[in-house]
């Protein structure tokens, strides 16, 4: 029977590659995952909106499709008779701009007015007004709080009013960063819970740079500055995403 005899030299270079291994490694560390916020400012109505409600009851009287849908305060005009919604209910309008409550990510309450006290309005069938409406966005994304900040790009898709008391909306888009360190798209997915001090959505994929990422997102309802005047209803999202390759 032969054996072959291990040469020292093999040996010795295998040793050596072995360490020079273990350095580079220690000197050079895998990098760790990636976080980063943006901001997300979501308008309603006024001059610029950014979200514009396209089905249900309130996406009807937002866009002017029921009788008095306009800022009237629901006092009917001079031998006018009030006519309410198909479900009998008439719904509550934002004093300022005419956004029905319950539309968008603020539900029944909009930064800087005291609607703590107004509930949300059930139709006979107990449901939330909302319940099933639709909302396109087209939200501007930046680097800080003020809507005045870094521009970094877009938020497009979609949410969906998804419980019954008009709690939870089902958010569905496309964070296009144009600006700062990222330059390509990424996709979430999840449920936002109203009221609530965080929620969480999944990183569902991206291109770009993004290509295979995963993760989740921590979303936290902040109130606006007031130091860029809007118009309109402004909800005001801070996102931090964590990301995975």
């Amino acid at each position: 029977m032969m054996m072959i005899k291990q040469s020292p030299f093999l040996l010795l270079t295998a040793i050596f590659l072995f360490t020079v291994f273990v350095f580079a490694e220690a000197l050079d560390p895998a990098p760790e995952d990636p976080v980063f916020e943006l901001y997300m400012h979501d308008i309603l109505g006024g001059g610029s909106p950014t979200a514009r409600p396209i089905t249900g009851l309130l996406g009807n009287i937002y866009n002017g499709q029921v009788p008095f849908a306009k800022q009237i305060g629901f006092t009917p005009p001079e031998n006018g008779i009030a006519i309410p919604n198909a479900n009998g209910a008439l719904p509550t309008v934002n004093g300022i701009n005419g956004v029905p409550l319950g539309t968008g990510l603020s539900g029944t309450a909009y930064s800087g007015q005291n609607l703590n006290g107004i509930q949300t309005q059930l139709g006979p069938d107990g449901l939330s007004l909302g319940f099933g409406t639709i909302t396109v966005i087209d939200d501007i994304l930046t680097s800080g709080p003020d809507l005045g900040s870094q521009p970094l790009g877009k938020a497009q898709g979609v949410y969906v009013a998804s419980s019954g008391d008009g709690s939870t909306q089902m958010m569905a888009f496309t964070a296009m960063l144009e600006g700062g360190e990222y330059n390509d798209n990424l996709n979430f997915y999840g449920i936002y819970r109203i009221g609530s001090a965080m929620s969480h959505l999944s990183v569902t994929g991206g291109t770009g740079r993004f290509k295979n990422a995963c993760g989740f997102a921590e979303v936290r309802p902040l109130i606006p500055s007031g130091q860029h005047f809007v118009d309109g209803a402004e909800s005001l999202l801070r996102i931090i995403v964590h990301l995975k390759y």
